[in-house]
């Protein structure tokens, strides 16, 4: 068989050996839960209870506003003891935290629509796109974009291929792995579900050839429809984009999204996720992560509720090996430093990483010098070394033209500079002030 892959990327160190072939644990439920309200991208959902109230798990707590949002679900049954304002780690913003004290589970989910396979095209449509969409399904990849809203698109323009990334190119973390090895044939059935949505004639899970068990797995689940794929281990191979070339040889325009080549992407917890919201009618309120690095004592794949406090998840892995190191919530490459380890888990946190103090430098940027190893690595053709140059020198109009908009954010110019420029840091910077001038979220 075929490996697969895209062009340019880099290798960094793996270093899943640390919780690979671990398998998931569920860990106990905490005590109280702290539930930020915007855990989608787009609009958050408007909180429908208050302080004092009861509530169940699986509850529906917050309601969506628009198309882009979806509903927020208690992930325990308690009573909500306070709403406040908290500094969002990614937002970096005050938003609205729920404490719910958590008391025994009682569950108040949604009708299991277990007869889905019969349904026609218009139920299909209907049912099974308001159930992902009334379930709080995002991507659990760490984009957390709703689910449902990449449907509204492909219910007027035909749908060829729904792609599973199941990569997980990112250093340290194995959550992925764990779940296509223990759960392959939910996977598949969210995988038929999202087929039945939109008519895609063919279904793919892009697996990394590091991941052999999980591969191995998935094909036992294979049909004519449904084909796990091999692809090359190489960074950023989960991207969006760098899978659908991987897959398809397709290239998704600047500006432009999968659904106007004829693709839907989604990482494969999130259709575990789905096939649980309709089989089961269980809403998003739980899930897998890795906790991991050579600064935790027991590394391991975790099955938590959303909200359980980050400091809970890394006592239970045995702790701290030493003071003074890094916390990062997702992996080296794209994941967010946080201090703070009251922080809560959210929907999209796939794992947490905790690096030794040795590990642990400043970067000190020097001049560019122009060597090219940016441009080898950038798997979008960009050429990050004259982006920085422009967004530097505040030429906004011509980064845009040049295409900083279409950067992915994955930092592999960044990791392959010998003068250790922060590359994506100025092109976040120029995509935050263009989606400001054009009206979008600031």
């Amino acid at each position: 068989m075929a490996i697969l892959s895209f062009i340019g990327g880099i290798h960094p160190p793996e270093r899943k050996e640390l919780a690979k072939g671990r398998p998931i644990q569920e860990i106990p439920i905490p005590k109280s839960v702290y539930l930020f309200v915007n855990q989608n991208t787009g609009k958050p959902p408007a909180v429908s209870v208050k302080k004092g109230d009861s509530v169940k798990t699986g509850q529906k707590i917050a309601e969506a506003q628009g198309p882009v949002s979806v509903p927020l679900h208690s992930p325990v049954t308690g009573v909500i003891s306070d709403i406040k304002k908290v500094m969002h780690p990614i937002t970096q913003k005050p938003e609205e935290l729920l404490v719910i004290d958590s008391e025994t589970d009682q569950f108040d989910f949604l009708e299991p629509l277990s007869d889905w396979k019969a349904y026609d095209k218009e139920k299909s449509h209907t049912l099974l796109y308001e159930r992902i969409k009334e379930a709080g399904i995002v991507g659990l990849g760490g984009a957390t974009f709703p689910s449902h809203f990449k449907y509204l698109e492909a219910m007027k323009k035909p749908v060829d291929y729904v792609i599973l990334n199941g990569a997980e190119c990112e250093p340290y973390l194995t959550i992925d792995d764990r779940m296509m090895v223990e759960h392959p044939a939910q996977i598949v059935g969210g995988l038929e579900i999202l087929l039945k949505i939109c008519g895609a004639s063919k279904g793919y899970i892009g697996v990394e050839d590091n991941k052999p068990e999980a591969f191995e797995a998935l094909k036992k689940y294979a049909n004519d429809r449904i084909e796990p794929a091999l692809v090359k281990t190489k960074y950023p191979q989960g991207g969006e984009k760098q899978m659908i070339y991987a897959l398809t040889k397709r290239s998704v325009p600047v500006g432009g999204f999968p659904i106007h080549i004829g693709v839907i992407v989604h990482n494969v917890a999130t259709a575990f996720a789905i096939y649980e919201a309709v089989e089961k009618g269980k809403p998003l309120y739980e899930r897998g992560l890795t906790v991991t690095g050579e600064g935790i004592a027991k590394p391991g794949n975790l099955w938590v509720r959303v909200g359980t406090p980050i400091q809970e998840l890394i006592t239970y892995a045995g702790g701290l090996h030493s003071e003074g190191g890094k916390v990062i919530l997702g992996g080296p490459m794209m994941g967010v430093p946080i201090k703070d380890l009251t922080l809560p888990v959210m929907k999209g946190t796939s794992g947490i990483l905790v690096l030794t103090p040795e590990m642990v430098s400043e970067i000190n940027e020097t001049a560019c010098i122009n060597c090219g190893r940016c441009l080898m690595a950038c798997s979008l053709r960009l050429e990050p070394n004259y982006l920085v140059k422009l967004v530097k020198a505040k030429k906004f109009e011509e980064a845009y033209k040049y295409g900083v908009l279409n950067c992915c954010e994955c930092g592999s110019c960044a990791y392959v500079c010998p003068s250790k420029i922060e590359h994506v840091k100025h092109f976040k910077l120029a995509k935050k002030l263009h989606a400001t001038l054009k009206g979008g979220k600031k």
